[in-house]
């Protein structure tokens, strides 16, 4: 008989469940997530259940954003799966019947990363096509590489970095706050040799080097995005954002096209900024 739970992390044999369902599917296991403590109560699961077996999963990931200064509530949707062997008979559609029903008159907007396969699913609940826009530019670095390498190794660096996610500013006009979860999702997993500190402006750069191009993922704290990005010497020739900066001066501007990937929206938020060129900080994708 099939039943939905949802919010059951403690439940171990249900956690189990789900992570065999999400390692068949995505080769993705949150145990690890779990077992560090960064699977909080803003990650939600909805997940129908067969015969104690999680079978199909919607995930509510709360990602408030703080835009130019003040919080705007959101949820993003993610680890949308089904097993193979149970697909067909709606339990996506259920599932997601009951998130939006949960949630869309509680929160500002909800939206969602999908891929070319399922395009014309989520068109039927209300969702449309959203538009994000990416910052890059040539850079003429002089000097030696000032920053420093700071690895997520350990409880320790974790537990520093939420404290430094939690209280201070990000250098962008659209980043998640209150929750750090989805941040170390990544950097205590994937990411642990990507954040550098700044001493001339006293911030963090989470950051990748291909070649001679710098991907700055974000900067924790107020630090000047020119100054950042001069920081990693003369190494660097180009830099690509993935985030919005405070201030676009000097960048080029140009609508992000990823490959397997479409951005969704519904809510009043996303109506409000419809015509803004602004991008979700690729570090909090669930």
């Amino acid at each position: 008989m099939m039943k939905i739970e949802f919010n059951y992390r403690e439940n171990e044999d249900l956690r189990r469940s789900f992570n065999e369902l999400a390692e068949k599917v995505f080769g993705l296991n949150f145990e690890n997530w779990y077992k560090n403590g960064f699977w909080k109560d803003n990650y939600i699961p909805y997940s129908v259940i067969e015969d104690g077996k999680v079978v199909s999963n919607v995930s509510v990931n709360v990602c408030n954003m703080n835009y130019g200064g003040r919080v705007v509530k959101l949820i993003q949707l993610g680890t949308i799966m089904t097993d193979p062997d149970y697909r067909g008979k709606g339990y996506s559609r259920i599932l997601m019947e009951r998130v939006i029903s949960d949630y869309k008159d509680k929160v500002d907007g909800i939206y969602l990363f999908a891929n070319d396969s399922v395009l014309d699913f989520y068109p039927r609940f209300g969702f449309k096509t959203g538009k994000e826009y990416q910052y890059s530019k040539d850079v003429d670095n002089t000097g030696e590489d000032r920053t420093v390498l700071v690895p997520m190794a350990d409880k320790e660096a974790w537990d520093k970095m939420v404290r430094l996610i939690t209280e201070k500013e990000q250098n962008s006009r659209f980043y998640m706050v209150e929750n750090t979860g989805l941040y170390m999702f990544y950097l205590s997993q994937f990411m642990q040799e990507n954040t550098f500190y700044i001493e001339n402006c006293d911030s963090y750069a989470v950051a990748e080097i291909e070649d001679d191009t710098l991907i700055l993922h974000t900067i924790i704290g107020k630090g000047d995005v020119d100054k950042v990005i001069s920081a990693f010497g003369s190494k660097i020739k180009k830099v690509v954002l993935n985030f919005t900066p405070n201030a676009t001066y000097g960048f080029e501007e140009n609508e992000l096209h990823e490959d397997d990937t479409t951005l969704f929206v519904m809510g009043k938020f996303f109506e409000e900024i419809k015509d803004e060129r602004l991008m979700f900080q690729a570090i909090t994708h669930a």
